[in-house]
């Protein structure tokens, strides 16, 4: 059987580069490479693409981008080509691609701009498309969607560069304290802080605005986060609901990559009425922004029991000890087995919209 090329892209213009650096080596450390032959596309931190020819060690401790492994590489636009365009020398050369797996967290990558680009070209792709990209990474937008679909979400509002900070801080009184500003379009945390009182409100707006042109104001909700893989176009799988554990503080971008004071339970410590809860509401919410392929699902459950949704993430942690693979390992999937139904139901999502 001939072996697919999966184009697995990397890195980013992006604040979550070097986790993407992570996941990436984790995709493809563990492709079924009797199936699939990995092509390593790396994009820099100031947006130049390259095919990586080196090994997988150097894009662990970033030391990837050289003269000696990369050649500069664009995609062909030309619809049904389905090629990376090699620029060498003053020369073109022409290398197939079967299955394009974007591995970037964040803006550029994770937001539905690459996402576009692959359709345009009519490249397989793994994973959610542009507009359940893009709807994802909003979180005021998807939690507007999800709440009309009657699941509780938390309460917010949003903010822009002009908005008033009398309005904010009105805003702020009624939820009341500690609450949550976040970035409207971020992920791994970035920007995000929880809000003790009144005094700390400006600087986290003002941090906020450093990652995203709109900024979220969002209710703290007692209790704590569980999440769900989902797997799947039409027909959906899910892994063990996840549950994280904390001592203190939140889920930032230290305690996600390195669990200093914080424990990830799977499966979590609740019971089987309820996980099968939840795991029926992360299928309607993976539905309800038109999500494909995967993507992990984050809610809230409270003291009382009841479940909210807190965000979607399109292109979760891909590293071996990652949620995603935690969850669906749980499950009884391997992480070799879950690369591998994405992959299938990439070319499955391709063949229907065609």
């Amino acid at each position: 059987m001939k072996k697919l090329n999966v184009a697995v892209f990397f890195g980013g213009c992006s604040p979550e580069y070097s986790v993407s650096l992570s996941s990436a080596s984790g995709v493809i450390l563990n492709l079924d490479t009797e199936k699939y032959n990995p092509l390593m596309i790396g994009i820099t931190k100031n947006g130049s693409w390259y095919y990586y020819t080196g090994p997988v060690q150097k894009l662990l401790n970033d030391t990837w981008h050289n003269d000696q492994d990369c050649t500069p590489t664009v995609l062909s636009p030309n619809r049904g080509e389905n090629c990376l365009l090699l620029l060498e020398d003053g020369n073109v050369s022409r290398l197939p691609v079967d299955i394009a797996f974007p591995v970037l967290h964040g803006c550029n990558g994770e937001d539905g701009t690459l996402q576009g680009m692959l359709e345009l070209c009519g490249i397989p792709l793994a994973g959610c498309g542009t507009l359940a990209s893009a709807l994802s990474m909003d979180k005021d937008r998807a939690h507007r969607l999800v709440s009309l679909a009657g699941i509780p979400v938390p309460r917010h509002m949003v903010l822009e560069p002009d908005t008033p900070f009398e309005q904010a801080s009105a805003f702020a009184e009624e939820i009341g304290y500690p609450l949550y500003v976040k970035p409207v379009k971020a992920g791994s945390s970035y920007g995000v802080t929880k809000v003790p009182g009144k005094e700390h409100l400006s600087a986290a707006v003002t941090l906020a605005f450093q990652y995203d042109s709109q900024v979220l104001l969002e209710k703290n909700i007692e209790g704590f986060e569980v999440g769900c893989a989902v797997l799947g176009n039409r027909e959906l799988v899910t892994g063990e609901v996840d549950e994280i554990e904390l001592s203190g503080g939140f889920f930032d971008f230290t305690e996600k990559y390195t669990l200093k004071t914080s424990s990830i339970h799977v499966p979590a410590r609740i019971t089987g009425t309820k996980a099968a809860e939840i795991k029926e509401a992360a299928k309607s919410i993976y539905r309800i922004l038109g999500c494909t392929g995967f993507a992990r699902v984050d809610m809230f459950l409270t003291p009382e029991g009841q479940v909210l949704f807190n965000e979607v993430n399109t292109i979760p942690g891909f590293t071996e000890h990652s949620r995603y693979p935690g969850m669906m390992k749980a499950a009884g999937y391997s992480f070799r087995q879950v690369l591998d139904r994405i992959l299938e139901l990439a070319l499955e999502q391709k063949s229907e919209n065609v």
